[in-house]
């Protein structure tokens, strides 16, 4: 899923991220940063993610422009 940062707080580690297809709100998985680039995260900051077997964001990651549908950058990760 692809969405935007809602709410951190990188003291407790909470948060809630916003699906760019639903505007649905999902809260942060107490891993979400585990094996991850960001070690905190800003409000507006566009993340890839998916959802764990609670309904919640884990797994965030930067996504590439074709992750995140950017026009003009091709589908196939290949570049064709």
């Amino acid at each position: 899923m692809q969405g935007v940062v809602k709410a951190y707080d990188p003291g407790s580690g909470q948060g809630v991220v916003m699906s760019d297809s639903d505007l649905s709100e999902y809260d942060l998985a107490p891993d979400a940063l585990d094996g991850s680039v960001f070690r905190m995260l800003r409000q507006g900051q566009r993340v890839v993610f998916r959802l764990d077997a609670g309904g919640r964001a884990t797994q965030l990651r930067l996504g590439s422009e074709v992750d995140m549908g950017t026009p003009g950058f091709e589908t196939d990760r290949n570049g064709s």
